[in-house]
This record gives C-alpha cells, structure tokens and sequence, in this order.
C-alpha cells in the first residue's frame, strides 16, 4: 500500500483519514448503554425445523368441515297423525299437492315447495312420503333440524322406508352428528340402496369411527381409574380390618391373660417376693386392668424376664440390679400387701 503526503510536511493524505476513521468505527469498544451490533443467526438447515403441527388442524378441519349452525325456527305443521279421518278425495288432493310440489322442487322454488307439501300434509298425514319430501326441502334450505322431525314422523308412519332414514342422515351431517349419519345412511343403504346415501356413508364413516374410538379410550381410562379406586378401597378396609383384627386380639389376649391370673406360662405367685396369691383370685382382674401394669406388660424385656421366672422362680435373683423390672414386681408386691423387693 503506498501513503500520500501533501506538500505541508508530511501531513497523512484525505485517503489514509477515511481509512483510519473506518478501523476506529470498527474496532473501537461500545460505549455504556449502546447495544452492540449482532451478527445475524444462521439460518437452520430445512431438515432440522421443526414442523409446523398441520396434521391436528387439518383433522379437527375435516370433522367441522360442512357442518352449518342448527336452526332453530319453530316446529313445522304436523296434520293430525292420529285423529284425522283421510277420505278418497283428501287422498287425490294430497296426491295433487304432492306433483305440484315436486315441480316447484325443480323450478327452484323452495318456498313454494315447502307450502305445498305442507298442504298435502295437512290433507293426508298418514302417508311417509309426503315428510320425507318435505325433509329434502328443509335440507335444500340448511335447516336440518326441521327435516329431522319430518323424517321421525315418516319413519314412525312407515320405519321400512328408505328415504326419511338418508335424508335424517343427510341432516345429521349437516349438524354434524356423524355417529347418527353414519347409522341412518347404513340403514338407508340396507332397505333400498342408493348411490347417493352410500357416498355420503363413506364421507361420514370415517369421522364417526373416530367418535368412537375417542369416547372408547376415554371409556377404558375411567374403566381403569374406577378399577384402582376400587382396588384402593378394597385394600383399605383389609388393612382396617387387619388392624382391628390385631386390636382385637391384643385385647383378647390381655383380658384373657388377666382372667387367667397373668401371663401364659407364668404360675400363680412364682417368684413374686411375699408369695403373690394364685391366679384368678379376687381382685386380680383390677391388678391387670392397671395402665402401669398393662404398659409394663408391653415391654418385651418385662416380659421375657416374666416369663423366665415362670420357669424357674429362683431366676428372679438375676433382675435384682434391673430397675424397671423390680419397680414392677415391687408394685406387684404392694397390691398384693407383702413386703416390698
């Protein structure tokens, strides 16, 4: 690199001044409070990102996709199912009603459609079709709910009739009920196959298969917790049990003991200084009540040294330097009035 100078001494020349002045910019250390520059993250190779979770979202996507908001109009004209007494000439005028309907059906006219299947109806509500037109005229104007009702009263009318079971399933789906779809257009498909129906039961199956397995897991992890709280509980009252079961018997053992003059092994008045009276005489049952005497009792040093005078009452000289043994023959020995260890 070559350095200019100018004429005035060898001052540097403007060049060498832009250079210095970029070095310092750049090696200088930050000033207090200023954020210094970051160089930029590198960015991660494709491999390792972490996908994005579409699969969950597609498929709560695919069980909402085509259900519409339930209308919620009030209840259609029914006819009098069951009281109205239909003549040859009502059973003409429905008939009449009926074609007029289906050509409005085909015009487009929902509306007018809907009247005069209403009409018919009114004329002839004992005739299953006449509700299930109607139904496919609620279907076509989104309101599922209603077609719902006029495929109940058809199939009430006539339950082996295939067209108010695929248009309640086609209402099903609307409202998004699949397992209710899928079993109306099952049954649909069975009394009277229908390519439509049966495309729409392969659309819902899916969805409703899932329904099920979702509520059978959930079903086997209550199976499951109701089995271990019961477990719990089972295991619970027998160590209750257990444990009254051993109060009992420590019970039984000390009443018995007490009943029997002392403890098993243990002859009357062996050993105690004063010649104790023999078991089961008055007022031994209130020695062996005494707290001191049944806490004393529990001592397992107590009573292996008992029971050790039991066998052999000249034993006795042994626990002479034992205090908490000899309190207790002492104490024994004062209920009993002789003189003390």
């Amino acid at each position: 690199m070559h350095l200019k100078c100018d004429d005035s001494g060898g001052n540097v020349s403007p060049g060498w001044e832009q250079i210095s002045h970029h070095l310092l910019r750049t090696t200088r250390p930050a000033r207090r409070g200023s954020v210094p520059a970051q160089e930029p993250r590198p960015r991660l190779p494709a491999q390792s990102r972490r996908p994005r979770p579409r699969a969950r979202r597609a498929s709560w996507r695919s069980t909402t996709r085509g259900v519409i908001e339930p209308d919620t109009d009030e209840p259609q004209e029914m006819g009098d199912y069951e009281n109205l007494e239909v003549t040859d000439e009502m059973m003409d005028q429905a008939n009449e009603k009926k074609v007029q309907a289906i050509e409005a059906m085909g015009e487009g006219d929902l509306q007018k459609a809907l009247d005069l299947f209403t009409e018919a109806i009114k004329l002839n509500p004992c005739l299953a079709i006449l509700y299930a037109k109607r139904a496919s005229v609620y279907i076509r104007m989104q309101k599922p709910n209603a077609a719902v009702r006029d495929c109940d009263r058809a199939i009430d009318i006539n339950p082996d009739s295939a067209q108010p079971y695929k248009w309640r399933g086609k209402a099903h789906r609307l409202l998004g009920h699949w397992e209710d779809a899928a079993k109306d257009l099952a049954m649909a498909c069975k009394l009277d196959y229908d390519d439509d129906a049966s495309t729409l039961l392969k659309e819902v199956q899916p969805k409703a298969n899932k329904i099920v397995e979702h509520r059978r897991k959930y079903e086997r992890k209550r199976e499951e917790r109701e089995l271990r709280e019961r477990q719990e509980r089972v295991k619970k009252a027998r160590d209750e049990h257990a444990r009254a079961q051993r109060e009992e018997e420590a019970r039984q053992q000390a009443g018995g003991a007490a009943a029997a003059g002392g403890f098993p092994g243990f002859p009357g008045g062996a050993g105690f200084p004063g010649g104790a009276p023999p078991f089961g005489m008055p007022g031994l049952d209130k020695l062996f009540n005494d707290p001191e005497v049944l806490m004393a009792m529990k001592d397992p040093e107590v009573m292996a040294a008992f029971q050790d005078v039991a066998q052999n009452p000249a034993n006795i000289a042994k626990y002479q330097n034992n205090p908490k043994i000899m309190a207790l023959i002492s104490k024994l020995s004062s209920k009993f009035g002789g003189p003390q260890a």
